[in-house]
């Protein structure tokens, strides 16, 4: 049975839309195709009929995934009075309901670590996207000039992502409580560029060769 262009789109999509959710919940790795396939009502057969390989869904999961989380949050924020934005940045990315949903969370920490594995197109195109969520943030770092923007978003997404995968870790208890609310104070800081927060900290000088320490190569 041959489908019109427009049923096949829809298809596409819903695979897509699916294995999103299912990638942020699993893992790149933890769920197979035929998983994926099933979960948007199809048969394991289909699955070429969309996709050149199981990589090209991925990379297009991660990227619808982005590309609605961009959304919300320019929604979000466009609403909000400037001086509250990065608040609400830092608040949102950083709640229990973040933590306990990844499936419909950010899908860097969610599937970063795993990508980061992949070939070089692979994390090209993940970078790509990444890079489109600091843009996004570095829109609502006021005041400040666009290059220092980027630096600041860069750092306090970076922060975002380690907290949030450290709380994951730690279940829903009183550490990871802690975490979350470490976290914020250090989000913000470095996104407002306030104190010792925001800067390069010093380090003392090596005693010994670097090559000698915890197992390094030089």
């Amino acid at each position: 049975m041959r489908y019109s262009p427009e049923h096949k789109a829809e298809t596409h999509a819903r695979i897509v839309r699916k294995a999103s959710v299912r990638l942020r919940e699993k893992g790149a790795h933890g769920v197979g195709v035929a998983d994926l396939m099933k979960e948007a009502g199809l048969t394991h057969g289909g699955f070429y009929a969309h996709f050149e390989s199981r990589d090209a869904l991925v990379v297009e999961a991660f990227g619808y995934a982005i590309d609605r989380s961009v959304e919300r949050w320019r929604k979000l924020l466009d609403e909000l009075p400037p001086q509250k934005r990065l608040a609400a940045i830092v608040d949102g990315y950083l709640s229990t309901e973040h933590r306990d949903d990844p499936g419909h969370g950010c899908a860097v920490p969610a599937l970063g670590a795993e990508i980061a594995r992949e070939s070089a197109k692979t994390r090209k195109a993940f970078a790509a996207k990444l890079e489109e969520l600091i843009d996004l943030f570095a829109d609502y770092i006021a005041d400040v000039p666009r290059k220092t923007a980027h630096k600041r978003a860069s750092a306090m997404l970076a922060t975002l992502m380690g907290t949030i995968v450290m709380a994951r870790i730690t279940g829903s208890g009183e550490l990871s409580e802690e975490i979350l609310n470490s976290g914020r104070e250090v989000a913000l800081a470095v996104a407002n560029g306030d104190g010792a927060a925001a800067k390069t900290s010093a380090r003392a000088p090596l005693k010994r060769p670097l090559k000698k320490v915890a197992g390094v190569k030089r």
